[in-house]
């Protein structure tokens, strides 16, 4: 029997069972040509040569993602991924940030993620509904140290991590799917990003590009149950914390020599197929190597909630067009669409509630995570004189415009005037985003109060040379505590 008499039985079977016509052609078409494109693209990219405005975003995203983890270092999720590798005797030598511990790459590639997502501190990618730096940099990086990559193809393997993992979800459904079914978007992406990431820093050519692919999907999981959790644990362990480990594992396995399926996207029982039905794969190739996702990826100007960024845009921008003091302010009035607006509303914990942060940025004149995180604070006097004068108005003209979220902010002052502000783009998004000064004001706000200031300059200063870096493992002492 030749291989047009398979697929024809095949099909046959496959309506005897009852399947649907559609999905009794789709187990048997021909493979499609976008596994092939996809796994050679992976294959070069560890030497082929980013372009300068992809390689700037890409050092951004790195440094906003080390950042986060050595913040996330002193969260209860970053205790708890820290707990964890202690009591897995701390066996191997890849680096846990910002501790002393070391681990075999799969565990710190799942610690490091939990640290990276332990807040809502790293950067995210809108079309996919994915947070991929969390994942991607921390199995990039456990891999990058354990064969010993340079900085130029650390940095690249980041770079197609993005490039691959958001195209998967892009390619399943995107933001759709997110709204569509209880499956985690953040998750898989995570996972099949930081599989291209730890494969690239493996070597891999593009025959084991396919199997590493194949073993990403059969490791893809997690679904949005994790709303539920409000310790954050799950959460960045869904969104994180497996999805680099088991992006690393993928890579692992194939390298040691297993073998897999060749195609996973197309063919009998393969992955869309399974989450997936209706579909794009030709969305995989999608201008893959002229639009790069590093730089089509959001990093926050604030460290806190999004729901948050566009009111702290706002009184940030009127205030530097018309300078004033908290005392003199009567009223600061936010308007936000109602789904919006519920999230963050009254809240108890300092960094998801919009009253509290607003207060704080009146007094501070900034919002800086030591502030979004001291929860002590949010029944300090001045704070609560300062929040009582917030309102947060649930404005249904905004609900019109989502999923773009518009924010109107307010100010009235004691002496009658009135100042507003509306910020359809926050800051730090594709359509406003920070230079780099920016990003490196956040990475100093987060690495040095952990690390302190000097080191934080040295490893910010390493970040934006990256490329020159003979060797991943020379960032070890600067990413870890003293």
């Amino acid at each position: 029997m030749n291989r047009r008499d398979l697929l024809a039985a095949a099909a046959t079977t496959g309506l005897g069972l009852g399947l649907p016509p559609r999905r009794a052609f789709a187990q048997t078409a021909a493979a499609r040509p976008e596994m092939g494109v996809l796994s050679a693209y992976m294959a070069a990219a560890g030497t082929r040569a980013l372009p300068p405005d992809a390689a700037e975003h890409a050092k951004h995203h790195l440094l906003d993602t080390l950042a986060a983890m050595i913040s996330g270092s002193e969260l209860k999720p970053g205790a708890a991924a820290q707990r964890y590798i202690r009591e897995r005797g701390a066996r191997g030598d890849a680096t846990i940030v910002a501790t002393a511990l070391t681990a075999a790459p799969r565990d710190a590639a799942l610690a490091n993620g939990v640290l990276a997502h332990a807040d809502e501190t790293d950067d995210s990618h809108n079309a996919s509904r994915s947070h991929p730096g969390c994942a991607v940099a921390p199995a990039a990086l456990a891999a990058a140290e354990t064969f010993g990559a340079d900085g130029a193809r650390f940095l690249r393997a980041v770079t197609l991590g993005y490039d691959v993992g958001t195209r998967v979800v892009m390619a399943m459904g995107g933001a759709d799917l997110s709204y569509k079914a209880a499956l985690s978007t953040h998750s898989f992406a995570g996972t099949f990003g930081a599989a291209a990431a730890a494969a690239c820093l493996a070597d891999l050519d593009a025959q084991h590009m396919r199997w590493a692919l194949d073993y990403a999907a059969q490791s893809a999981a997690g679904f949005i149950v994790w709303r539920r959790d409000t310790d954050h644990i799950e959460k960045a362990f869904v969104f994180a914390g497996r999805p680099a480990s088991d992006g690393v594992t993928a890579a692992l396995v194939v390298k040691s020599g297993w073998t897999g399926v060749d195609d996973v996207f197309s063919g009998p029982d393969n992955f869309f197929l399974a989450f997936a039905p209706n579909a794009k794969p030709e969305l995989l190739v999608d201008k893959l190597g002229e639009r790069f996702e590093i730089a089509q990826s959001d990093i926050k100007k604030w460290t806190v909630g999004s729901p948050i960024q566009g009111p702290l845009d706002g009184l940030d921008a009127i205030r530097k067009q018309h300078p004033f003091e908290a005392d003199a302010v009567k009223r600061v009035t936010v308007r936000l669409a109602p789904t919006v607006a519920a999230v963050v509303d009254n809240r108890d914990i300092p960094d998801i509630c919009l009253q509290y942060m607003m207060a704080v940025m009146l007094i501070d004149k900034t919002a800086s995570f030591r502030a979004a995180h001291d929860k002590a604070r949010m029944q300090d006097a001045a704070v609560l004189r300062e929040r009582a004068k917030v309102d947060l108005v649930r404005d249904p003209d905004l609900a019109k415009l989502l999923p773009a979220r518009v924010t109107i902010v307010e100010v009235d002052l004691a002496d009658g005037t009135h100042l507003t502000e509306r910020v359809a783009a926050v800051r730090g998004t594709v359509k406003n985003p920070m230079t780099r000064a920016e990003v490196v004001d956040k990475a100093r706000d987060l690495i040095a109060p952990v690390l302190g200031h000097d080191p934080a300059e040295r490893l910010i200063e390493a970040v934006f040379a990256i490329d020159t870096l003979a060797d991943v493992r020379d960032l070890r002492p600067l990413l870890r505590r003293g």
